[in-house]
């Protein structure tokens, strides 16, 4: 037991006055005589033994009542189970990424996450708040009320290690509670284990009742028609589904298409048939749970043909001329003599066709062109010496040629995956006729392949920097090295190493990937260019290249949805942007991983058990009540005790 008020204890020394008092009284017997004192003596004895019983146990209730009453002005307590971490630091963590849209016995779990904190903190504690996207340090809960109600989902996913990290930062060596609120879909056990270093740590863990989802995840253009697109539309499936799902297509505010979805398998693809004109809408699905991913923005831009320069022999371009026809692309043919070095920046594609040599300036002229979002396609001619590919290898990527070896090689292997082959190929085909080359160089280095030898080396490799792309050929391909030129691949692999996506393909960005568009635009010093819809605008990272404008989003927009390319009030593009597809998952919720860490149903409970547990009990008032009894004992042995 110990005492707020020792000092008190000294009055102690008081209960000798009673006992003085007690011991020696100053009331003397007076001596009366009587003629037969037979009888008084015996009743003077009785009366004497009466008297002094009495006055022992009047002492000894007036000791204890003084007793108990300087103890209960002293305030005794018995000491708190948890009194170190009285002087600690709330620090609460929420959860507000898009799987806290997910249901749960009383509604979505963030908006009842953010009721139980508003009905349930006490107005004078302080805390600080942090979410996987602000923060908000040393506040209250009457201060910070209309942030909480007006607290939006985010796309950031929830890294508990970051946000401890940046606690850690803002609270160095300062001891903490930390609450941690979320339903933990995607936390794994590396996150965890910079929390168990924590000695007051409470978890709150709402958990989704429907952890069943569906979500699209891509749109794509599946085949070009003469007036028509067919899109695809890709979409993943979390549990089990068990009714048809509604799908809708949508160009601004107007419905164009719609059907319904049988979800059976975890990925399933729907086409649709768009008019081959702009478009600037969203496909969307119905179902009863996340809502983040059930809407897809995408943006279509009417056509444009694609500028391809082929440098090289004449004779050897032939093959190409039949690809590039005028219908799809503005086409040059022009041989290494007579190449307008200037002309090469307003190119889609430059394709490199069997040059003996290839000069340094060309390469670096291609270099700068690459870095600009062109496509390059080199075709090495046998003539080739390995330093010259080499120097010029090195413009663009790592990769190391070795001696061309004039031995046959099978293409047995085609990355149907590959943008190259995603519109081109409806499912994986093996009993493909497949082509081979008499002599090919052999590369050292890391590349995508894209068709690939039976020894796993490839015939066609690319690299990429997000907006441009280089292939490489590890072969000749002219008709006498080859018999590609014959084979039913070679349209649809130079057809599409030649778009420019940009211009022909789906504009859809997804939010957070820090992706970059290239735009055609002449600006001036001072100008710049907005992405903006009706809702909101921000200006993105902009770098002019001559003639053309690089532009990089970052983590913006905010919200998803279908935005527009100004240069003052010009719309110079239409595009699209979506949320990533990472917490679409709600079964992979990890839970566990907080077993060892005080589990709480609800805010009150948090704060009731910090309370109780740091609270010291005191006892004083038992002792005032003592103190009444005493003196109530005292009042009844003066009144009945003779």
């Amino acid at each position: 037991m110990q005492f707020k008020h020792p000092e008190i204890l000294y009055f102690l020394f008081l209960l000798v006055i009673p006992i003085l008092v007690h011991l020696f009284q100053l009331r003397r017997f007076k001596k009366e005589y009587f003629t037969n004192v037979k009888l008084l003596k015996e009743l003077s004895i009785q009366t004497r033994k009466s008297s002094t019983i009495k006055k022992w146990l009047l002492l000894a209730t007036r000791l204890l009542l003084l007793t108990c009453l300087i103890l209960a002005f002293a305030q005794p307590f018995f000491k708190a189970k948890d009194s170190e971490s009285t002087g600690n630091e709330m620090v609460i963590i929420l959860d507000n990424s898009f799987s806290m849209q997910a249901k749960g016995s009383k509604g979505e779990l963030l908006k009842r996450a953010v009721q139980d904190l508003l009905e349930n903190t006490p107005e004078k504690q302080r805390f600080s708040l942090v979410t996987n996207t602000e923060t908000f340090w040393d506040t209250d809960i009457k201060s910070l009320q209309k942030d909480l109600q007006n607290l939006q989902y985010s796309s950031t996913p929830f890294q508990l290690d970051f946000l401890l990290t940046k606690i850690e930062t803002k609270k160095h060596n300062i001891p903490l509670d930390i609450v941690v609120i979320s339903d933990v879909v995607g936390v794994e056990q590396k996150e965890v284990q910079k929390l168990a270093e924590r000695k007051s740590v409470y978890s709150l863990l709402p958990e989704a009742e429907n952890k069943n989802n569906i979500s699209i995840d891509k749109v794509s253009i599946s085949q070009q028609l003469e007036n028509f697109y067919e899109i695809k539309v890709d979409i993943a499936v979390y549990g089990k589904v068990d009714t048809e799902i509604p799908m809708s297509v949508y160009n601004g505010n107007n419905l164009i298409a719609k059907t319904s979805v049988k979800p059976d398998s975890d990925k399933k693809s729907i086409t649709f048939t768009l008019p081959k004109k702009d478009f600037h809408g969203y496909v969307t699905i119905e179902d009863n749970s996340l809502t983040y991913d059930n809407h897809y923005y995408f943006s279509i831009s009417k056509p444009e043909k694609s500028n391809v320069t082929v440098i090289g022999d004449a004779a050897k371009n032939q093959f190409l001329t039949r690809i590039y026809t005028a219908d799809d692309f503005n086409f040059t043919n022009t041989e290494l003599n007579t190449l307008n070095y200037n002309s090469l920046e307003n190119q889609d594609a430059v394709v490199l066709n069997e040059l003996k040599d290839i000069p340094q300036a060309l390469g670096t002229t291609l270099k700068d062109f690459y870095a600009k979002g062109g496509n390059i396609v080199l075709i090495p001619s046998s003539e080739n010496s390995v330093q010259n590919l080499n120097t010029f290898l090195g413009n663009f990527t790592g990769l190391k040629a070795n001696a061309i070896q004039n031995q046959e090689k099978q293409i047995t292997k085609i990355a149907f995956s590959h943008p190259l082959y995603q519109t081109v190929f409806e499912k994986k085909i093996d009993n493909f006729q497949y082509p081979k080359v008499n002599s090919a160089f052999t590369f050292n280095g890391n590349t995508a392949p894209v068709l690939s030898y039976a020894d796993q080396s490839f015939f066609l490799g690319s690299v990429t920097n997000k907006i441009g792309n280089f292939y490489v050929f590890s072969s000749p391909i002219n008709k006498t090295n080859s018999n590609f030129q014959n084979s039913p691949l070679i349209v649809p692999t130079f057809y599409n190493m030649a778009q420019n996506n940009q211009k022909t393909g789906i504009s859809a960005y997804t939010i957070g990937e820090n992706e970059n568009l290239i735009l055609d635009v002449l600006l001036s010093k001072d100008e710049v260019v907005t992405i903006a819809n009706d809702a909101s605008d921000f200006i993105p990272m902009q770098q002019i290249l001559n003639n053309k404008i690089k532009l990089s989003f970052g983590d913006y927009p905010e919200t998803s949805g279908n935005y527009s390319v100004l240069k003052n009030k010009e719309n110079l593009k239409n595009i699209s942007f979506n949320h990533a597809r990472t917490e679409s998952d709600l079964s992979q919720r990890n839970d566990n991983l907080f077993d060892s860490f005080t589990s709480a149903d609800s805010v009150s409970t948090v704060f009731d058990d910090i309370h109780s547990a740091r609270t010291g009990n005191e006892i004083w008032k038992y002792f005032i009540i003592a103190t009444l009894l005493f003196l109530l004992l005292e009042l009844l042995i003066q009144k009945f005790v003779k």
